[in-house]
């Protein structure tokens, strides 16, 4: 038998045949069992052995080993060649203008060129030579008589010569004005390109340089000076010759791929740089090419995709991919979905679709305020609203309008950090650790027929009526800041439970938070997420706290983002898995649409529960019933509360919309209110001992639509 070695020899893979031992051949084979004699090829004499060893090398070039390449390289071209059609194609007149220029020049030039011919200059010496001697032996006939033939020889050359180039000027001038204007045109070209051509200088261009609008063209010879710039490859021996410095081996590219070059590259082998050394310096990198880094995507090229630990897959962008108009969501348009399903999330730098999996996931978005962080939060509570088997706790620390419509769709919805919005929420969380209890008692008790892992299935939600639990909290640090320390860390308690816990019951939380740092969201709480997003930070430090100790130094650094990247960030799956998304946009009367569209969903299906089956404003919508404005506003910031004061419903209601109510007063609150068709029964509430000037929520209510309230399901 042979074995088969492989192995690198000049850049190629080698496969060759081990010799057979001689002793091997003696042995004696079993009857009926002879086995093959192989000759080996690489034998020490055999003197054919290097040019018959074939190298494991592709025989196509990298940009035409794929329908893909070849298509994205084509249309890359046709691009080009389109450009510049169009970028020379304006600048014609511009051309003609210096082509006339440029033949006169050759005119002036042939002219001067051609007059030591017309002018006999070949004959010129002899006369010159002739007239010297005559001058010095006048008396000598026969060198007069020689000096006059050559003098007359002269001139009748210059006569002919003049006469022919006059002719021929006048010949070509007469059958120019005769000829058809085409072949005018034709004449004209024939005529002038070759005086052009010989009108030019050294430092002369007839066309333009035009440079394609590229910010990035990338060769081998760049990305080595960039690796090695950064460090990550070795210098030559001698400073000005780097022919024997190490370089990269390019498994694939430089290409064109989309709107940008890709590349796969292998680094050397004895430098002991890895391919985590060439992310944790992709700036430097960005630098070197000279593009910003938000244009330069670069990851591991991992063993299940061929790859190794030195192998580095790069794609730079040739502007900045994720800006432009926002992407609609696809749920805009959606009549049902399934929680089940990934739900569709955005899209990476090269266009390709981005979709989350959410099913066994704990979710947290952070990030600055107005980068887009809630609106990328709502995408997954979207998903929620279109399956009717999904039931949807919310809780808001800043008590906004953006979380407002999933009145009409939640079960518990809670507004705001007041105290009482904070008891609301922790009496929230204690419904949920009992529900996810009563859910682990029922799993446990089904057989493994219907739950084989002890978990929820699809089946079983429908079967046995537990709906996926969807929990989401945004603004987590109002909450915190606004808690003693001891209701802060039962909080915090309870929500480590549901998200490390819940997700085997159909617990989905959803969390978000702007400063994720200890005092704001706990590393114990953040640290159990397995899904994290995080819009622009200031700092690769806050980006680690959002995303994951270290992430940055992999690569996934949402500091990078700029502030024009609003609903753009970085997505981390995984301990190794990340991607840079521009999240769909899905605008707040979207939202609402959908959550109107939630409502009747679960009204079909007789899943509707909670605080949305008693919510008046979502009961006068779906009846398709307008309430007065300053009724629905008030009844939402009274949503905890039977009885507030003036001062507190005022300042609940500037929290909700500060461009409608920020000059509202008491006087005006009341005329408003009376007349929405408000009557109070008293101007006094008596609130924990203390009488002030207040309204009833049963008096708000009472303005409400008789046959709202007849239909509400409150019992």
């Amino acid at each position: 038998m042979s074995d088969t070695i492989t192995g690198p020899v000049n850049g190629h893979t080698l496969t060759k045949l081990t010799p057979i031992p001689p002793e091997a051949l003696d042995t004696e084979v079993p009857t009926g069992e002879q086995a093959p004699v192989v000759e080996a090829v690489d034998r020490a004499d055999n003197p054919l052995a290097d040019w018959l060893t074939v190298p494991d090398a592709p025989v196509l070039p990298a940009w035409a080993r794929s329908a893909a390449s070849i298509k994205a390289n084509t249309a890359a071209f046709v691009r080009l060649t389109w450009w510049q059609a169009r970028y020379h194609g304006i600048r014609v007149p511009k051309y003609l203008v210096k082509t006339v220029l440029l033949a006169a020049r050759g005119f002036f030039r042939a002219t001067v060129g051609l007059w030591p011919t017309l002018s006999a200059q070949d004959h010129t010496a002899a006369v010159k030579a002739l007239r010297a001697q005559s001058k010095a032996r006048p008396e000598d006939i026969e060198l007069a008589t020689r000096l006059q033939m050559a003098h007359a020889e002269r001139t009748r050359t210059r006569r002919w010569r003049f006469g022919a180039a006059a002719v021929g000027v006048a010949a070509a001038t007469i059958g120019i004005m005769l000829a058809d204007p085409v072949l005018q045109g034709g004449i004209a070209g024939a005529v002038v390109t070759p005086l052009a051509y010989l009108g030019r200088g050294k430092e002369t261009h007839l066309l333009d340089q035009g440079a394609p609008p590229l910010r990035v063209d990338m060769s081998s010879q760049q990305l080595n000076d960039a690796l090695r710039a950064a460090g990550l490859l070795k210098s030559g021996r001698a400073s000005d010759d780097e022919k024997d410095a190490p370089r990269v081996s390019c498994t694939m590219g430089p290409v064109r791929d989309g709107r940008g070059w890709a590349v796969i590259f292998d680094l050397p082998r004895g430098g002991g740089k890895t391919a985590s050394d060439v992310l944790a310096k992709r700036e430097v990198i960005a630098q070197e090419l000279g593009v910003d880094e938000i244009q330069v995507i670069m990851s591991r090229v991992r063993a299940s995709k061929g790859g190794n630990a030195g192998r580095v897959s790069m794609w730079v962008a040739d502007d900045d991919p994720y800006l432009g108009a926002p992407n609609p969501s696809p749920l805009a348009k959606a009549e049902r979905f399934s929680i089940w399903d990934p739900i569709p999330f955005g899209q990476d730098a090269r266009g390709n679709r981005i979709e989350v999996p959410i099913m066994w996931q704990s979710m947290f978005f952070g990030g600055l305020p107005r980068r887009g962080k809630t609106f990328t939060q709502r995408l997954m509570t979207a998903a929620g609203l279109l399956d009717a088997y999904v039931r949807h706790y919310v809780a808001d620390g800043k008590g906004g309008a953006d979380w407002m419509p999933m009145r009409a769709v939640a079960h518990r919805l809670v507004m705001g950090a007041e105290d009482d919005a904070i008891e609301a929420l922790k009496a929230m969380l204690q419904e949920l650790l009992v529900e996810m209890e009563r859910r682990f008692a029922i799993l446990r008790e089904l057989p493994t027929s219907i739950c084989p892992e002890g978990k929820l299935t699809p089946e079983l939600v429908e079967l046995k009526n537990l709906p996926i639990i969807f929990v989401t909290i945004d603004e987590l640090q109002e909450y915190f800041t606004a808690m003693e320390k001891d209701d802060r860390e039962q909080v915090i308690n309870d929500l480590c439970r549901i998200a490390r816990r819940g997700p085997a019951a159909g617990f989905v939380s959803n969390f978000a938070s702007q400063r994720p740092d200890a005092d704001s969201v706990p590393t114990k709480l953040r640290e159990i997420i397995t899904l994290r997003y995080s819009t622009q930070v200031v700092d690769r430090a806050s980006s680690d706290m959002v995303l994951g100790k270290g992430k940055a130094a992999q690569g996934a650094d949402a500091s990078v983002l700029s502030e024009d990247h609003v609903g753009t960030g970085v997505l981390v799956t995984g301990p190794a898995s990340y991607v840079t998304v521009r999240a769909d946009y899905l605008d707040g009367p979207g939202f609402a649409t959908l959550c109107a569209k939630g409502r009747t969903l679960r009204q079909a299906a007789s899943q509707l529960t909670g605080d949305a089956v008693g919510d008046v404003t979502a009961a006068a919508d779906a009846a398709g019933l307008k309430l007065a404005p300053i009724l629905s506003d008030v009844l939402e910031v009274m949503r905890h509360s039977p009885r507030m004061f003036t001062t507190d419903l005022l300042a609940g209601l500037v929290n909700l919309d500060e461009d409608t109510y920020g000059d509202y007063n008491a006087e005006r609150l009341a005329a408003e209110l009376e007349g929405a068709g408000v009557k109070r029964a008293s101007k006094q509430v008596k609130i924990e001992g203390k009488s002030l000037a207040g309204y009833q929520r049963r008096d708000i209510e009472g303005a409400v639509p008789a046959e709202i309230l007849l239909g509400d399901d409150r019992g």
